[in-house]
């Protein structure tokens, strides 16, 4: 999520506040310490451009 984030030259807190969230949640979340809930990633993915598929993949 970080690379997609930078890729539209947001920080955390710019899409936090996008999404209305706190920076924290943003920040737990790439870092893999937090999973979104269904609605928090379609959030993501919308506000990055992507799609959530491409954002979040099932480990191996």
């Amino acid at each position: 999520m970080r690379d997609a984030r930078t890729a539209v030259g947001l920080t955390q807190a710019q899409l936090a506040e996008k999404i209305g969230v706190s920076r924290k949640t943003i920040n737990t979340v790439e870092n893999g310490v937090f999973i979104p809930s269904t609605v928090l990633a379609l959030k993501l993915a919308r506000a990055l451009g992507t799609t959530v598929e491409a954002l979040f993949q099932l480990p191996d």
